[in-house]
């Protein structure tokens, strides 16, 4: 059957593709652009039934709107329940762990996010929704966080880094086998922890102290972004737009920082320089992610330009006007400016639907 060599993601496009056809097909036969004859009628259901009905047996696809909005009722439960155990979890720790001895300690450290890392991989390949995988995923990692931490007070192990290069390659395990976008998001960050805490490091600071330096995000941001253009994220949803998103974050809140407080960068100018060369970054490579993709059809990495472009322009603003400005002048500015900003997004939105090399209709 087609539906065995497609992803999760893949399924639920292609369910949505068939209701769409069929919305379309009942348009058509009404505006009398169409019309088949009974046999194809039958044919046709026929076999979006059939497959339909295979997608629905081979993954976990919301075939109306109904189970669409249980789906998304379900999520969010699993998430709150997930952060709920979590934090029980860590709160119950901290609550019995003087009575407890140290080699029970140690083992129970040791033995408890690997339970829970074997558990969530069982109801990871048992279940096709993953809920339930994916708020034993969560718990084993909030154990796998905690253990690493009480160990360290245990035998009196010095603070580093690499604490967060280990959690972060856990919370990407866990990510990958439970399909969990809250853990990714957790890897990443730990990640770009790390990465900014050894650039730190290596500059002279001690490590702890890296978010004092906010350009220390700038490398960590690049790796992200790029990293699903080498590994596929196709068979995870969502996976691709948590990577970019994340990155444009890590990029663009940095240069807001440097664009007002020039003294904390790594660039020996005057801060006034400073300031000037980020608030002309953050324009241009805003509106830079706002091309991209729209070139790239990656609307999350618009949106996020969007966003920025416009924190940027208002920073500005404030710079400019606000201390001598009225504010009722000041704002009814800074309404013209979003008038005007949707009228540029529309134009280019009008030109990308016409335009084939954008992937525009015709």
């Amino acid at each position: 059957m087609e539906e065995k060599s497609l992803s999760a993601v893949d399924a639920q496009q292609r369910v949505d593709q068939v209701h769409g056809f069929q919305q379309e097909l009942q348009q058509l036969e009404r505006d009398d652009v169409v019309t088949l004859s009974v046999e194809q009628k039958s044919e046709l259901d026929r076999y979006h039934q059939q497959l339909l009905n295979g997608l629905t047996a081979s993954f976990d696809v919301d075939i109306n709107h109904r189970s669409k909005q249980l789906s998304l009722g379900m999520k969010i439960a699993s998430m709150l329940g997930a952060l709920a155990m979590a934090t029980s979890l860590f709160f119950l720790f901290y609550q019995f762990w003087g009575y407890i001895s140290t080699p029970l300690q140690v083992a129970i450290l040791v033995v408890a996010p690997v339970l829970l890392l074997m558990l969530s991989l069982k109801l990871a390949q048992a279940e096709q929704s993953a809920y339930y995988s994916k708020i034993a995923a969560l718990v084993s990692l909030a154990c796998f966080v905690l253990n690493l931490s009480m160990l360290g007070q245990i035998f009196n192990i010095t603070p580093s880094p690499n604490a967060f290069a280990v959690w972060s390659a856990f919370a990407f395990l866990l990510a990958y086998a439970c399909n969990a976008r809250l853990l990714l998001f957790f890897g990443i960050v730990s990640l770009s922890g790390f990465i900014a805490m050894k650039l730190g490091s290596w500059s002279g600071m001690y490590w702890i102290s890296f978010g004092e330096r906010p350009e220390n995000f700038f490398v960590p941001s690049l790796i992200i972004f790029i990293l699903p253009q080498f590994i596929s994220q196709r068979a995870f949803t969502g996976f691709e737009s948590i990577y970019r998103v994340t990155a444009m974050i890590m990029l663009f809140l940095p240069m807001l920082i440097l664009s007002n407080w020039g003294d904390i960068s790594y660039l020996d100018w005057d801060a006034e320089v400073v300031e000037g060369v980020y608030q002309v970054s953050g324009f241009v490579i805003s509106a830079a992610a706002i091309w991209l993709g729209v070139k790239r059809q990656w609307g999350a990495v618009t949106n996020t330009g969007n966003v920025f472009f416009i924190l940027f322009l208002y920073t500005k603003f404030f710079d400019w006007w606000w201390q001598w400005m009225p504010k009722y002048i000041f704002f009814f500015i800074l309404g013209l400016s979003a008038l005007l900003a949707l009228m540029v997004f529309k134009r280019i939105r009008s030109s990308s639907l016409y335009n084939p090399s954008q992937g525009g209709a015709l």
